[in-house]
């Protein structure tokens, strides 16, 4: 086996939710492993079961080439296990710790042709979770000290939100909706539609009653007009303001005094996140979390073992 340094592990506190414990969530992990693999192999990895005699054992290592935090893991594991059940995996690393570059986060041992086969795939979901994570924690980091939450979107990659979502909170942020059907969110355009801010309250009220429903109702508000036809209103448990300036978050957080939980969104960045954090709001989401994230720099490889 070949000789590798593990580094002293900085464990960060992760924000992990129960609901990445749960059935359900573990339920729909599998399926997505399951159709990325179809995606990635289909019938075989022509190339590897061409190349490498049937016999052939190898060792992997996942190098980290940028500092950041490290996520996927855990899927990797599963990928890994799916693939062939022989492969043995030894972690050095957690999903949320903090790796540098030059450390080996984990090393699997196991068949030479299923190591290659998983290799793209372990990549792709490690590096795409690790730049989230990575993202995720700094901003966090910009608004310690506050009471301010970092939230995530709905702007994910379709088909892999879970694992965005997962990575979100394994940097530390916190997860938003997971979706059109766990709260009621009125922006700009239900407005628009329904024929106004108090309207469009009535309505969604309306609806829960028809409907038996009992969600949270947060309402998207562009200036202090909107925001008093919503204070007038009521009906709401979250105002989000949209587009505001720190100074004017400040002024409406002022105004709402603390009848209800705030969130400010709308060309937030890492320059100007912790203006807004100390202007006073709960919550600030950030849609550049999963939207145009950068991948952290992993490498995957592959060597054959005497």
């Amino acid at each position: 086996m070949h000789s590798h340094k593990c580094k002293t592990v900085l464990k960060l506190t992760k924000n992990i939710t129960p609901i990445f414990q749960s059935k359900p969530f573990q339920k729909e992990l599998d399926a997505l492993i399951d159709r990325a693999i179809k995606e990635d192999v289909g019938e075989r990895d022509h190339t590897s079961f061409a190349c490498i005699p049937a016999y052939t054992k190898a060792e992997g290592r996942l190098l980290v080439k940028t500092d950041g935090i490290i996520a996927g893991i855990e899927v990797t594991r599963r990928i890994f296990k799916k693939l062939d059940k022989k492969i043995t995996i030894d972690t050095f690393f957690s999903d949320g710790d903090e790796v540098k570059q030059g450390d080996i986060a984990f090393m699997v041992d196991g068949n030479a042709r299923m190591l290659h086969t998983g290799e793209r795939l372990v990549l792709n979901v490690m590096q795409r979770m690790s730049g989230i994570a990575t993202v995720a924690h700094h901003l966090t980091e910009l608004c310690k000290g506050t009471k301010a939450k970092v939230l995530d979107t709905r702007k994910t990659t379709p088909g892999i939100r879970l694992l965005e979502k997962w990575a979100v909170s394994i940097g530390g942020a916190t997860n938003h909706r997971w979706g059109l059907y766990d709260m009621l969110l009125i922006k700009d355009n239900h407005i628009h539609c329904s024929g106004g801010v108090k309207q469009a309250i009535k309505n969604a009220h309306a609806y829960l009653k028809k409907e038996k429903l009992k969600l949270d109702i947060e309402i998207e508000v562009s200036n202090l007009d909107e925001l008093n036809d919503v204070l007038e209103m009521g009906g709401v448990q979250r105002i989000l303001l949209d587009n505001f300036t720190p100074a004017g978050i400040s002024k409406a957080v002022k105004i709402i005094g603390g009848k209800y939980k705030t969130e400010a969104s709308g060309g937030i960045t890492e320059e100007n996140i912790r203006r807004y954090a100390l202007a006073g709001v709960d919550f600030i989401s950030v849609g550049a979390l999963t939207h145009s994230v950068k991948s952290l720099d992993l490498s995957l490889k592959i060597y054959p073992l005497e």
